[in-house]
């Protein structure tokens, strides 16, 4: 594309913005047309148009995908907190009414998102019958930018990013193993006892290691070289597999506290387990927060309050 020089911008350039962010969105022209009722060639216009009033690319085409160039990046990043923020703007003002609505996209964590938060959505949804929501599992957080991300909701400690994090919870990381392989191979009565016992370990996306294990009791803490045969990636299978007696692991309190009260999950070492992690939201600038992602996370604070 001849690089032109920007013109003043009008209605249709700011039309051109909100199917910018759609795009971005949906990944493709074809799904961002199919949302917004418009044609893959009208959506390839518009863009094009937008384009030539800002005198860059936006978005490398190949035939099997689109991306963000670098100009087109840091433009999106610099205006997506703004079109929402108008967007809430434009609700307001047409209707109290349905001030949450849109389609709100959240990246999260898998044992969040089938542990804690689907299963209590029903409530939000039903309250916002004008939202639409998509639930994206992620092992890692990404580029919420550049993915078209309203929220994030993640365990770990927060890493340097110009997005806002919120601390919702910090939950503690429980011992466990099934009655069944209790009975079979007993109880560990001391932190280094867990060394003899056949453990059920959890990948570590940012190592590609399983997650080291300690036990922690007040201000001492105890390293254990955990081993184990099977090594999982997300919390589903590390539960499934604790539950049917493949081993002794550790996760978070948040997802077995139900399942430790009515015995179907055995607490190994409780009085060694004072470690915690932290639970944060992530959003765009607390300024320009629109009413669906301030809605969504007072929804998500309160969930994590009642765990």
């Amino acid at each position: 594309m001849t690089k032109s020089t920007p013109r003043d911008f009008d209605r249709h350039s700011l039309d051109g913005l909100g199917l910018l962010r759609a795009v971005v969105a949906a990944g493709s022209f074809v799904r961002a047309g199919e949302a917004l009722g418009l044609t893959q060639p009208a959506v390839s216009r518009a863009v094009a148009r937008l384009e030539d009033r800002l005198g860059v690319r936006l978005f490398r085409r190949t035939a099997r995908s689109i991306s963000l160039t670098e100009e087109g990046l840091r433009f999106y990043e610099a205006v997506a907190p703004h079109l929402a923020a108008i967007e809430d703007a434009a609700t307001e003002a047409g209707s109290a009414s349905s001030r949450v609505r849109g389609r709100l996209r959240v990246n999260l964590d898998a044992g969040i998102g089938q542990f804690v938060l689907t299963p209590r959505l029903q409530p939000f949804l039903e309250k916002h019958p004008d939202l639409a929501m998509e639930l994206v599992v992620r092992d890692r957080m990404g580029d919420l930018v550049r993915e078209g991300f309203d929220v994030s909701i993640r365990f770990g400690l927060p890493e340097p990013s110009a997005l806002k994090s919120r601390l919702l919870l910090r939950s503690r990381i429980v011992t466990c193993a099934s009655p069944a392989y209790v009975a079979r191979h007993g109880l560990p009565r001391r932190p280094s006892d867990v060394e003899k016992h056949e453990c059920v370990l959890m990948r570590n996306p940012a190592t590609g290691s399983h997650f080291e294990w300690e036990f922690v009791r007040g201000s001492k803490i105890v390293p254990v070289n955990a081993k184990g045969r099977l090594t999982v990636n997300e919390t589903g299978s590390l539960l499934a597999a604790c539950l049917g007696g493949q081993g002794v692991t550790q996760m978070l309190e948040l997802y077995t506290r139900d399942l430790i009260a009515d015995g179907r999950l055995i607490q190994v070492l409780p009085d060694w387990a004072d470690e915690t992690y932290p639970l944060y939201a992530y959003h765009h600038s607390a300024q320009l927060m629109s009413a669906k992602v301030r809605t969504f996370l007072d929804y998500v604070v309160a969930l994590t309050r009642e765990r």
